[in-house]
């Protein structure tokens, strides 16, 4: 199993309050212990909103989950080459667009920045976003040679636009089901149908501002909707293996 989708909260690195909220501290050692009976070998380690856009706690991080994890940030798009160049070699493998807790207010330059860290070290990005706010960036994103979206979307309403997504070849993460409206077995179903090489299982762990936090029942969802072995290890471990460049 790869978790395509975990965060680490370390206090002896910069947090910043994010719409009222300061997340509490979840090291490395507490997401080992939260997922230990679990089948993981490696996995994506996201920056969160209260992280904005520090990088500090990555590597120390990075190494300590060891070779078969990757990180995910957020990054300004004025961000220097020599900067991605540097956090490539340190384990970064992509940018994180965080519109959904504003800490970015939005990219006018989405695909030109897309294009530029695909270009500069083989990075794609990771959109944030509410899916009932995707329509405007549809076409953006489907011009990007590698990018991924959050937790289904989020919303509901929002399934038919994920689905043209999944079409164009974004992937999508099965992640983050205490924050989602999703139906998710419906969801799930559709994605895999529409594209069987887009969908990432993640734990979203510590799932924090969530209504409920990650649980086993929701591996139990997405393999039940699923209903097939190799459908089964697509999502949880080959889909983000080969988009992540972890091997398995």
């Amino acid at each position: 199993m790869i978790d395509a989708h975990f965060h680490i909260y370390n206090d002896a690195y910069p947090l910043i309050e994010n719409q009222g909220f300061l997340p509490p501290p979840f090291s490395v050692e507490d997401y080992q212990h939260r997922t230990k009976d679990l089948p993981i070998v490696g996995g994506v380690l996201v920056s969160g909103s209260s992280q904005g856009f520090d990088q500090s706690y990555l590597k120390p991080a990075l190494e300590q989950l060891g070779s078969q994890y990757v990180a995910i940030t957020n990054l300004p798009s004025s961000v220097s080459d020599e900067k991605i160049l540097a956090l490539r070699d340190s384990g970064v493998c992509g940018v994180r667009v965080n519109l959904k807790r504003r800490v970015v207010s939005g990219i006018d330059n989405l695909v030109d920045f897309g294009m530029r860290i695909w270009d500069l070290a083989g990075w794609h990005l990771e959109m944030y976003v509410d899916s009932r706010e995707l329509d405007e960036l549809i076409p953006k994103l489907i011009k990007l040679p590698k990018a991924s979206v959050d937790h289904l979307g989020m919303a509901r309403s929002g399934v038919s636009q994920v689905r043209k997504l999944a079409e164009a070849g974004v992937h999508i993460k099965a992640s983050g089901f205490g924050r989602t409206e999703v139906n998710i077995a419906e969801a799930v179903k559709v994605l895999y149908a529409t594209n069987p090489d887009c969908l990432m299982f993640g734990t979203d762990l510590p799932s924090n501002r969530t209504e409920r936090p990650f649980n086993i029942s929701d591996i139990s969802k997405v393999t039940e909707a699923l209903a097939d072995e190799d459908a089964i290890d697509k999502v949880f471990a080959r889909n983000a293996a080969k988009f992540y460049n972890i091997k398995l």
